[in-house]
């Protein structure tokens, strides 16, 4: 490891012999770590690797366990809807048997023990049994939710990688501003040390100066752990270790919403929603039940079928038969169940399924109500974004206007110290707003084709169109990205 080069006495402020006690100590060694930091960033390091979007989702869908548990759920869901055919298929047993029977008469003294060995094979095969189809129907619908229901996990897998995804980057930016405002408080400290010296300037100034410095410096530490436990999130779900988000490419301009009213949006919710899908597939299920219940009045008819032997390898007893033989027997017919009073058990299940059915009913009448708030919701949520990234647009073009205005009334005399810091605050602060509200605005995107039941792979690669490319780019090639095909699909 390179020992750290030493600085010339020229490199320190004329002005740091006027800054005493523990102000010294702490000036030189900002100054110090301040030089360093320039330093390594102008080493030639190679440019890290960036992940895009598309590909930390691609790696959740492998890793992540909420993931893993829903399609574990929807294969048990598939399995569970082929049990129920079996209640349309043949059932077929084979019952074996081996007994001693021992008997005592008054004819002759002493008991009598004789051996028996059986065998009966049997096999039935419904022919019309209600229930049982109903049940069979029942287990079909309820693969249609499970499908539903995972689409609707896998959406909100999407969502909850982009949310920790553009966390990382919102995390990143606020460290990256609030380190660009430290250096600049510094450069604003050392111009108020000297001004200081040339007995332009009281000490008040640089004082001031002093005590944003550290206030910078408690928020940088609490950024950069922000930062790592941001990371910590996203690795959690991906699964990868040392996972760098690619930023967003700068200039960025993002198309406005199309279509532009809400309705439009509403309609798609109330077509192609999972959760919606869900709340009407348990209401056909829960029709099903009741009509369930009424074929318990009903008759079942099956087709039953039978062979049997019984073998005597010492002759029987009764009849009495001396030697040993051998009994056959097989039978084939058709049976006819039919119920005639069951306790009422059949009627109060008819009522329980009758209220059950009342109860789907208000639950997709409840999921409906929430997917169009939901939808409403979500398109507001955008369109105030799109308002706020333009208002801090020309925010940030004021404030750095304000700032060089302040600046230049400081050297002139007509502005003093703490107007140039406030300046300086207020630019970078409107630098980090204006960035987490572009990713803000970017997830209530990914949110409100996800409150409508789309959102897929094409929205994450729409997003990682805006992304910065590592790629070397021509002359005449330019870094803007565009989020026009993004909203209107």
């Amino acid at each position: 490891m390179p020992m750290p080069r030493s600085f010339p006495p020229s490199a320190v402020p004329a002005a740091l012999p006027h800054v005493r006690g523990s102000h010294a100590l702490h000036w030189l060694a900002c100054l110090g770590l301040g030089s360093l930091l320039s330093l390594a960033q102008a080493a030639p390091d190679p440019t890290p690797v960036t992940h895009t979007l598309s590909e930390l989702v691609a790696r959740a869908r492998g890793f992540d366990a909420q993931w893993q548990a829903q399609q574990a759920d929807a294969r048990a869901t598939a399995s569970r809807a082929e049990q129920a055919r079996a209640g349309l298929l043949p059932s077929v047993g084979l019952q074996a048997g081996v007994s001693e029977q021992h008997s005592k008469t008054n004819i002759a003294p002493g008991t009598t023990s004789q051996p028996l060995r059986n065998f009966q094979l049997s096999a039935q095969q419904p022919l019309y049994r209600p229930a049982n189809k109903i049940a069979y129907e029942q287990g079909q619908r309820s693969l249609d939710a499970a499908q539903a229901q995972l689409a609707g996990g896998e959406q909100t897998l999407l969502v909850r990688v982009a949310q920790a995804y553009f966390d990382v980057l919102g995390a990143q930016d606020s460290l990256a501003v609030v380190r660009a405002q430290k250096q600049a408080i510094a450069e604003q400290l050392a111009s108020a040390q000297r001004n200081f010296e040339l007995g332009t300037a009281t000490i008040t100034d640089a004082r001031e100066a002093q005590a944003r410095f550290d206030l910078s410096l408690a928020q940088e530490i609490a950024a950069s752990n922000e930062l790592e436990v941001k990371r910590l999130a996203l690795e959690q779900i991906v699964g990868s270790a040392g996972v760098r988000p690619r930023p967003l490419a700068a200039p960025l301009t993002l198309a406005p919403l199309a279509p532009a009213d809400a309705q439009s949006w509403v309609d798609l919710a109330l077509a192609h929603q999972p959760q919606l899908h869900q709340a009407q597939v348990a209401l056909d299920i829960a029709r099903m039940e009741t009509r369930k219940a009424e074929a318990g009045h009903k008759p079942t008819v099956d087709l039953q079928a039978g062979a049997g032997m019984n073998r005597y390898p010492e002759g029987s007893i009764t009849p009495p038969v001396p030697v040993p033989y051998t009994g056959r027997a097989a039978s084939v017919g058709v049976v006819m169940n039919l119920p005639l009073f069951a306790g009422f058990a059949v009627q109060n299940r008819i009522q329980e399924t009758l209220a059950l059915e009342d109860k789907a009913r208000a639950q997709l009448d409840e999921a409906r109500r929430s997917v169009e708030q939901n939808t409403r919701t979500a398109f507001l949520g955008v369109q105030s974004g799109q308002a706020q990234v333009t208002a801090l647009e020309a925010a940030l073009a004021s404030s750095q206007s304000a700032l060089e205005a302040n600046q230049r009334g400081y050297q002139v005399g007509v502005r003093i110290n703490i107007d140039v810091l406030n300046a300086q605050s207020q630019l970078y602060q409107t630098r980090r707003d204006l960035a987490l509200a572009r990713y803000a605005l970017l997830m209530g995107q990914l949110r409100l084709r996800q409150a409508t039941g789309q959102l897929s792979d094409a929205d994450l690669s729409a997003i990682d169109a805006l992304t910065e490319q590592r790629i070397a780019q021509g002359p005449d090639s330019s870094n803007k990205r565009s989020g026009s095909s993004f909203l209107n699909k």
